[in-house]
């Protein structure tokens, strides 16, 4: 299903960004250039040496259901060159018709390009209304949007000045006023997408897939065709018949059945591809944060505990599950954004 996978929203919006020049600080610019100075001088996340050391945090950590962010601005589709074609079919092709621009390199082909720039946000989501919530395995269409509303809200929330600096060029962001309307903003610039950004399963998900029942599609399809071609056989070589009936008509009927026994087999395995993948035992943000604070200061135990006897090893890891309360995701975590809890007592 598009935009959602494993229990993630995997939200793609493209803003139009708006043409001309305007002023930012007495200085004329155009509205693309202000948008990437509004980007490149929002804060990263706190991922290496000289993040950390700046004290500055992304303000997408200010929330606890984004895995992942990217704005950037798009300014045309790429050109990945000629269309390949068969020089030989081409050439047939042009004298056949008088047009030769598909097998001539000298003239040009169509070519896509955008309207105008436009400014990208990709985001990884936990598909829920609520932080915290259980994953869903599946979301209805209504649902889905609701929890891309509910986001763009929290967002707008954590994170207002930031959007409004970043979204400020872009087309009719001018009548944005509130949390509602940023999330009607969103929804009309979201496009659908197919592509997840992540992939958080533990183990062996071979069997999180959707098996097809190859065998039984095949028999389906497979079993009508052979009826259908030995009363094709029969009709045209032999005076056969069953129960009175013309293998002409056999033919005819095991036809049908086998055309539409190949439709439902293509429609059953193009439904069965769309179907989400289930969210893993692990796949929501407070899950991830509470497993990197726990693998973090479980390290810092094993390592302050080499070479102590028994009875303190046993001593100190109850009381670091005490301290650190392992199954438990609301806290002690560790912060969205960072790449490394503080180290604590135990």
């Amino acid at each position: 299903m598009p935009d959602l996978d494993t229990g993630h929203i995997f939200l793609t919006t493209l803003a139009p960004i708006k043409d001309g020049t305007c002023l930012d600080d007495g200085y004329r610019l155009s509205w693309r250039q202000k948008v990437r100075n509004a980007l490149v001088t929002l804060p990263v996340a706190q991922q290496s040496p000289a993040t950390v050391n700046s004290g500055l945090n992304s303000p997408f950590a200010r929330n606890r259901r984004t895995h992942l962010a990217r704005m950037f601005v798009l300014d045309d589709v790429v050109y990945n060159g000629r269309e390949p074609t068969n020089a030989v079919a081409g050439a047939l092709k042009g004298l056949a018709t008088g047009n030769d621009a598909e097998s001539n390199p000298a003239l040009p082909q169509h070519t896509d390009y955008l309207n105008c720039a436009y400014l990208v946000f990709c985001a990884d989501i936990d598909a829920v209304t609520e932080t915290g919530i259980a994953l869903p395995t599946t979301l209805s269409k209504a649902d889905q949007e609701r929890v891309r509303r509910s986001y763009a809200e929290e967002l707008w929330t954590t994170m207002g000045e930031e959007l409004k600096a970043i979204y400020s060029a872009c087309v009719g962001f001018e009548k944005v006023r509130d949390a509602k309307g940023f999330a009607d903003y969103l929804e009309a610039c979201h496009v659908e997408t197919t592509m997840p950004f992540h992939d958080y399963y533990i183990g062996d998900i071979t069997g999180a897939f959707h098996r097809l029942p190859v065998k039984a599609l095949g028999a389906a399809v497979v079993v009508p065709l052979i009826v259908t071609v030995l009363a094709f056989l029969a009709a045209l070589f032999t005076q056969w018949s069953l129960w009175g009936i013309n293998p002409v008509w056999i033919m005819l009927v095991a036809g049908a059945l086998t055309g539409l026994a190949f439709w439902m087999a293509v429609r059953f395995a193009i439904r069965n591809g769309e179907k989400p993948l289930p969210p893993g035992p692990y796949d929501d943000l407070p899950s991830v944060l509470k497993a990197l604070y726990v693998q973090q200061r479980f390290s810092d135990l094993a390592i302050d505990l080499q070479g102590a006897p028994p009875e303190d090893i046993h001593t100190r890891f109850g009381q670091w599950l005490e301290v650190n309360r392992p199954a438990d995701r609301s806290g002690p975590t560790q912060a969205p954004g960072v790449i490394r809890s503080p180290k604590g007592a135990i």
